[in-house]
């Protein structure tokens, strides 16, 4: 049936009422993922002007994804023009006129073993498809005095997955050193008819679910749509490192069809590769969460030697003075945290270019080495937030000062994301950050496409609508299938806050749904609200990175069932929406033949707690079904310890 499909789609496009013209049949490829299911056709047509376009399609099972839809970069160089001797082409495009030389195959299926994660194992299998085209004169019919000028070369490089396809463009390196100014992508996604769209127009934005018209603004990525075929896909981006952050909006001439949109133009040297295409699929919106990991094996390996010095855990933020700061270390060391973050304001305002991070303001009551040497002698460190407008002026006077401090983190606070330069700025500040063994929190509008496997000092980003903001729960359970599709995510949890829309439960399930290394915990709390409520036992005893993550039900913007296991107890979280639900937890994910006791944190408006969240144990065998009654906006949370 599969291949049925691919085949369907190849002749549908070769029927002559095609308006774009017919397929050249010697330049179509396809390309299977390791269990059949995906199918990536690529193909070139002749165009109204004379020359080619290159297409792409995409099916997943006997179901269409992507229909037809435009390949290719665009380029805006004199010299290209000159050279090409094509002045007044009217596709001086990277994706029109190309000629297919040849097609290039393998196959990869590979584990590594990353420095901390969802899963302590990661697989990496992939069938890979490289397209190579030439742009410019043919052999013998170059002339005189343009020798190799005349003749430039694109890559297009497909690996599918059994968890997704991605696609990029790789441009070799010449005999002439070419640089790129690269003004934007042709790249397209066409989807069928009646595709929905959860949007959202900035990282920290709300969601709203919309038809594939009438958008006011671009979309953040990852997108996530719901297709009429029942079909769920995701659209992200890998490996974003040097180059210009894509978004998405609507094609103007060409109807439910995303184009590629680059915040800005990029220059490169050759050899260069774009960040990947990455396209995500599932027949239930929870398994996008499961096969997230393609993104990280779409960067580069681990760069950094030794890595003993990472240490991911749990995060209390401190009030900026010196007996805040040690109440705060206290209460990290008695409720089973890592760290006390210090944020913006310590040394002065953050937005004040007069500010200097090297020194604590003269109006705060803060001893920052004395601090840091309190909390190591408690097992606790130190994490402080400095804006980027100090990280940009001071970065390299900075890191040597906050390794003898003893600072374990920064937080980057304001930061500009989107262009080239500071994208490539903002990467370049994580390698410096771990030279000097500093883990690195980014905030505001970043987000992650996958550079935490190679630099895994990055444990987190905040790119989301989290706690700052106070969302209700129904943004909270589109979360999991939309903005941690791309990586981990600093939702900053609350507990005590009367500002919260969630019960206590829903907030604390958080720590098992939400992914974040670094986990930003208690964030508009003080130790001086905890009165002994025992449901925090949960957020004492989880940890924040695993051997394993199933995500168990759900579905998006209803609810969410996650489990994680970290030797072998497992810890899960059940979130709903602003609707009353009943859930029943399929504890299938445990270990056959074993017995678990299971404490279950839920709410229960009968507790004496100002909390209203009660606990109980109870013996449970592996296939026991746990029924939840959960209240509008409500959760629960579950922890497994096996008896024997």
């Amino acid at each position: 049936m599969r291949i049925f499909v691919c085949i369907w789609f190849v002749l549908y496009w070769l029927c002559p009422v095609s308006r774009a013209g017919e397929i050249i049949e010697n330049t179509r490829n396809e390309l299977f993922s390791p269990d059949g299911k995906y199918c990536f056709v690529t193909y070139q047509k002749q165009n109204n002007q004379g020359g080619r376009q290159l297409y792409y399609t995409l099916s997943y099972g006997d179901k269409e994804v992507i229909i037809e839809s435009e390949l290719g970069v665009l380029i805006e160089n004199q010299l290209f023009e000159s050279a090409l001797g094509i002045p007044n082409d009217p596709y001086p495009l990277w994706g029109a006129n190309l000629t297919l030389l040849e097609v290039e195959r393998r196959s990869e299926d590979n584990r590594w073993y990353p420095v901390y994660g969802e899963r302590s194992v990661v697989h990496d299998s992939y069938n890979e498809m490289v397209l190579k085209f030439q742009k410019g004169a043919g052999e013998g019919s170059m002339e005189d005095g343009y020798d190799k000028r005349q003749v430039y070369f694109m890559d297009l490089i497909v690996k599918a997955y059994n968890e997704g396809v991605a696609f990029r463009y790789h441009f070799p390196e010449a005999d002439n050193g070419l640089f790129l100014h690269i003004t934007g992508e042709q790249t397209q996604f066409t989807f069928p008819e009646h595709t929905l769209a959860y949007y959202e127009r900035w990282a920290q934005g709300p969601y709203e679910l919309l038809p594939l018209s009438g958008w006011s603004d671009e979309c953040e990525r990852p997108l996530t749509l719901k297709l009429a075929n029942g079909l769920t896909v995701a659209l992200s981006e890998a490996e974003m490192v040097d180059y210009a952050r894509m978004k998405f909006r609507l094609n103007e001439k060409k109807l439910n069809t995303l184009q590629a949109s680059l915040y800005s133009s990029a220059d490169v040297v050759l050899p260069y590769g774009t960040p990947w295409r990455v396209i995500l699929v599932a027949e239930k919106a929870t398994r996008l969460i499961e096969n997230n990991d393609i993104i990280l094996n779409l960067n580069a390996p681990c760069k950094i030697t030794d890595t003993s010095w990472i240490k991911p855990g749990k995060v209390i933020r401190s009030g900026l003075n010196q007996k805040q700061a040690m109440a705060c270390v206290d209460f990290a060391a008695r409720r089973g945290l890592q760290y006390v973050h210090l944020d913006a304001g310590w040394y002065g305002p953050e937005m004040k270019y007069a500010s200097d991070a090297t020194s604590v303001s003269p109006e705060k009551e803060l001893d920052m080495p004395e601090l840091c040497r309190y909390a190591a002698d408690k097992g606790i460190g130190i994490w402080i937030c400095v804006n980027q407008r100090a990280l940009a002026r001071q970065l390299d006077e900075l890191l040597p000062l906050y390794r003898e401090w003893g600072i374990r983190g920064i937080k980057f606070g304001f930061v500009q994301v989107g262009n080239q330069y500071w994208t490539t700025w903002m990467h370049d500040a994580v390698k410096k950050c771990a030279r000097y063994n500093i883990m690195v929190d980014i905030h505001d509008e970043y987000r992650p496409t996958g550079f935490s496997r190679t630099y895994p000092n990055l444990m987190t980003q905040e790119g989301i609508r989290g706690n700052e903001e106070m969302p209700d729960a129904t943004h909270n359970v589109i979360l999991p299938y939309t903005r941690f599709l791309a990586g981990a995510g600093d939702y900053t949890l609350c507990y005590y806050s009367p500002r919260i829309k969630t019960t206590h439960a829903h907030q604390l399930a958080m720590v098992a749904v939400y992914y974040s290394p670094v986990q930003f915990m208690y964030w508009y709390d003080d130790p001086s609200l905890y009165e002994g409520e025992p449901e925090l036992e949960f957020w004492e005893r989880i940890p924040t990175v695993w051997d394993e993550t199933r995500a168990l039900d759900g579905e998006i913007g209803e609810y969410i069932v996650m489990a994680r296991r970290q030797g072998k107890e497992w810890f899960a979280g059940v979130m709903t929406n602003t609707e009353a639900r009943t859930v029943s937890v399929d504890t299938g994910f445990l270990e056959p033949g074993r017995t678990y006791r299971l404490k279950l944190y839920e709410d229960n408006d009968k507790v004496q707690t100002k909390t209203r969240v009660s606990v109980k144990a109870e013996t449970i065998q592996v296939g026991d079904p746990v029924i939840l009654d959960l209240k509008p906006s409500g959760g629960a949370a579950l922890w497994f310890l096996p008896v024997d």
